[in-house]
């Protein structure tokens, strides 16, 4: 993906080895914890580990983009320039 953006638009490497590696950091901790989880019951383990997965991708995006819609109102109401989302500069 990122060779297919135009080059003036393009994160530097080290911004976007940041954003990489913190998605793959949650998505391995996220995937141990179901793991985990799907251990601590007596029933077929690979539906909790279904049930988790599915309640993460859904009920967790939607917790994660309410925060993101709160810190953004506070940060545009509070006129703090340097929190705001996807400015990197």
């Amino acid at each position: 993906k990122r060779f297919k953006e135009p080059k003036e638009e393009r994160r530097p490497w080290r911004i976007w080895f940041y954003d990489t590696s913190k998605q793959g950091i949650g998505a391995l901790f996220i995937h141990f914890a179901n793991v985990f989880l799907s251990d601590l019951t007596e029933e077929d383990p690979c539906s909790l580990y279904l049930i988790n997965f599915i309640l993460d991708a859904t009920l967790g995006m939607l917790v994660i983009w309410l925060g993101v819609k709160v810190v953004s109102w506070f940060v545009h109401r509070k006129k703090y320039t340097y929190l705001v989302f996807g400015e990197y500069g």
